[in-house]
């Protein structure tokens, strides 16, 4: 049977249409292997509660001075790959009148999704953008993210109270504007929790996330009451056995409540780690793609 030139037109379109809708799911549902070989062959010692807890061998002499041209300061260039640079750019946000610092990787619209990390104490922008530092862990993170279509944000927050969840609220209704409404992931570590626990109270930025992750981070007794809770959101734990500032075993009780309740939730321990391993040994392939499934 032939087809008009019209009919040709609109099944060319509604294909296009489908490989843009296909490639987007494949950006944000299931991120490819990137170094897996390096940073993803971590030993499993132990897990339970059907595989939503678990304890991941951890070693200083192999994982930061067997990692580390320069212990703590330098990975090795093999963990590293510096042409995501071209897509990285400082520049700082006016936000319902709050300027705020970022780092941003990865286009500043049409995003497939958006990764934004909120450092600790004593940090700032630059920390969350080093692309040696931590074994390299932030630098694949900027490759998983730029390099699959998504927007990675490491933006200076000044205070851990309710000015620094504004602001961290207003980056996250800004880039879910700017991508469309794709998904947007936050991750906090130490103090930077915080501004994560915060954050779940604000219904606005509830309705923009797809998850989040807290790695060595404080407490919230009162998450339950939060809409983040109430939403069942991902939300990822991680945390060293022998973190002398954050006890885990505050995070893991949490965890364990929440689990018990049937919320989605994943705790990953490294066991003898302490504050700063998570965020070196954090696979971030496997979390942000637990997360997408969610």
């Amino acid at each position: 049977m032939r087809m008009s030139t019209s009919h040709c037109t609109i099944i060319t379109a509604i294909a296009a249409f489908l490989l843009l809708g296909a490639a987007e799911v494949r950006a944000a549902d299931m991120l490819p292997p990137y170094k897996d070989e390096l940073f993803s062959t971590q030993k499993v010692l132990q897990t339970g509660d059907g595989g939503d807890f678990e304890v991941i061998d951890y070693d200083e002499m192999r994982d930061i001075n067997g990692r580390d041209q320069i212990p703590e300061k330098r990975a090795q260039q093999k963990y590293v790959s510096l042409g995501v640079k071209k897509s990285q750019t400082d520049e700082t946000l006016s936000l319902d009148g709050r300027r705020l610092d970022v780092t941003r990787v990865g286009p500043s619209s049409g995003a497939a999704f958006t990764v934004i990390f909120i450092h600790g104490r004593n940090g700032d922008r630059r920390l969350g953008a080093n692309d040696y530092t931590f074994g390299g862990n932030f630098n694949r993170l900027k490759n998983l993210t730029a390099g699959n279509g998504g927007v990675y944000y490491s933006p200076t927050v000044k205070t851990f109270d309710s000015d620094g969840v504004a602001a961290i609220a207003g980056l996250i209704r800004y880039s879910s504007e700017q991508s469309g409404g794709k998904p947007v992931i936050l991750a906090c570590a130490s103090m930077g929790s915080q501004v994560c626990w915060g954050v779940t109270r604000d219904a606005d930025s509830v309705k923009r996330l797809k998850g989040m992750i807290i790695t060595s981070g404080v407490t919230d007794p009162d998450f339950i009451k939060s809409p983040y809770y109430k939403a069942k959101l991902p939300l990822w734990f991680a945390h060293g056995s022998r973190d002398p500032v954050y006890a885990a075993a505050d995070q893991q009780a949490l965890f364990g409540k929440l689990h018990k309740a049937g919320y989605p939730t994943h705790f990953t321990l490294y066991q003898t780690g302490n504050h700063g391993t998570p965020i070196r040994m954090i696979d971030w392939r496997q979390t942000l793609n637990w997360i997408f499934a969610g």
